[in-house]
């Protein structure tokens, strides 16, 4: 009895602690940062959020409290920008003051901070100089890349006809092909597409994407200092990384072994180069860890987001056959069947890459972006934005307009009209010069909707056939 009365005693105090702590929080902001609806001790703004609609819900908050406010996911204090001008003044106009990086959750339980996408202040300058630098002398934005694009395609085209015409699940068709064009430059070689341990890599990256989306995951995401504590798909999510990051080591302790500091053959002999240059500099971020943590960013950041902007690409295409008709007709007139397309040819087809930036609108795979962090005390429109040293930082989600965004394809509207819309990078597609596309369903039964929208949109699954034109 005595136990459970210390214990109880004990829990309450804890409570109080937090409310209090909450309280005086909210207090110290009040009249500094930007509005927005009032959180509750440690569940924040829970209840007004629904998980498994987490774009909606913080669009439908922004009708409320405009384009800026303030969100409490959870323990930790976000603030929320939505809508191109905002982003832009952000992002663009006060780039030095949100160059910062926010966490994500999930990902935060490999990369720790280190790598190029997740790490911030000196560490982030070095490592995004290195790797830009890199990948270009690797052909990324030359005459390289469009090779090795164009090898991995006619490996897909191939792959494709075997299939002769049967309905199958494009997916890992997809990923396969895009992650062998990020794989021949970071590990210097590409995968067989029947190889088992590629295969189970490529499971992987889907599996954590797909954890990333879902209600689950966005709970995660919120109370992460306690749910990383408990039974649930969250461990699996943490397998599946460990499982990445263990193929990673194993990759590096290859080069490791085999290198010629004088014929680097990919990414990872790069930075072992680097590393081995500034062994005796103490403020190098050149070491073992960055290198892994660096790979592992670009591996999956080089297959998920591309291959599930290519699924979303077919169905979208299926769903408008219409569409779908005027791109062959182009493809056609400007490359013909008889070689493969070409990066020059890009500026003869107006109507093709108009298609490839509203596939890129329409599937908007992270669609509110990386978080950001203020990296100083910073004056944001009419409110005050500080720099907070310990967790949880300001963060900042950008989300495209509504207005500028209608749910269905128009290429011609967005993207042959001069509506002010970002830039992004342009995939083509050369799997559309040999094969048209058939769906099991008609195009007025196709489903376009997405299967989870949270860190990532996750287009739902679907079959399909290619057929060889």
């Amino acid at each position: 009895m005595l136990a459970s009365g210390l214990l109880l005693v004990a829990l309450l105090a804890c409570l109080t602690v937090i409310v209090l702590m909450s309280v005086w929080q909210q207090r110290k902001s009040k009249g500094k940062l930007p509005p927005g609806p009032t959180p509750l001790p440690f569940i924040g703004n829970y209840l007004q959020l629904n998980t498994e609609q987490m774009y909606n819900s913080i669009m439908k908050i922004s009708e409320r409290y405009g384009p800026v406010f303030t969100l409490h996911l959870g323990p930790r204090r976000v603030v929320v920008l939505c809508g191109h001008d905002a982003v832009k003044e952000a992002l663009v106009d006060q780039a030095e003051e949100f160059s910062g990086r926010g966490e994500q959750a999930t990902f935060n339980w490999v990369f720790k901070g280190y790598g190029v996408v997740f790490s911030n202040g000196e560490r982030a300058k070095q490592l995004r100089r290195f790797a830009i630098a890199t990948l270009r002398d690797f052909g990324v934005g030359k005459r390289g890349i469009e090779e090795r694009i164009q090898e991995e395609a006619g490996f897909l085209t191939v792959a494709l006809r075997d299939t002769h015409g049967a309905n199958i699940d494009p997916t890992f068709f997809l990923s396969r092909t895009v992650s062998n064009v990020i794989s021949s430059i970071v590990f210097g070689d590409r995968f067989d597409y029947e190889d088992k341990e590629f295969l189970s890599l490529l499971g992987m990256m889907l599996a954590i994407f797909q954890f990333t989306s879902t209600s689950t995951g966005q709970l995660h995401e919120m109370f992460s200092s306690v749910m990383k504590h408990l039974p649930g798909p969250q461990q699996q999510a943490f397998k599946e990384l460990q499982g990445l990051e263990d193929f990673i080591a194993k990759k590096v302790e290859h080069n490791q072994r085999t290198l010629d500091p004088n014929s680097p053959r990919d990414f990872i002999d790069s930075f072992l180069i680097r590393m081995q240059e500034e062994e005796k500099n103490p403020n190098t971020e050149f070491y073992l860890k960055n290198l892994m943590m660096t790979t592992l960013n670009l591996f999956i950041a080089g297959t998920e987001t591309v291959s599930t902007t290519l699924r979303y690409g077919f169905l979208l295409l299926m769903k408008h056959p219409e569409v779908e008709a005027k791109v062959h007709e182009e493809i056609d007139r400007v490359i013909g069947k008889n070689r493969q397309p070409k990066f020059e040819d890009r500026v003869k087809m107006p109507y093709m890459e108009a298609v490839i930036h509203e596939i890129q609108r329409f599937g908007d795979v992270i669609p509110m972006g990386l978080a950001r962090r203020v990296n100083k005390d910073t004056k944001f429109r009419d409110f005050f934005l500080p720099k907070v040293l310990s967790s949880p930082p300001p963060q900042t989600t950008g989300s495209s307009s509504p207005s500028l965004c209608p749910q269905h394809l128009t290429p011609i509207r967005s993207f042959l009209d001069p509506v002010p819309l970002p830039q992004s990078v342009k995939k083509d597609f050369p799997i559309m010069q040999n094969f048209r596309f058939k769906s099991p369903q008609s195009p007025k039964d196709i489903d376009v909707s997405p299967k989870h929208v949270g860190f990532a949109t996750i287009p739902r699954n679907y079959t399909m056939s290619f057929l060889p034109r």
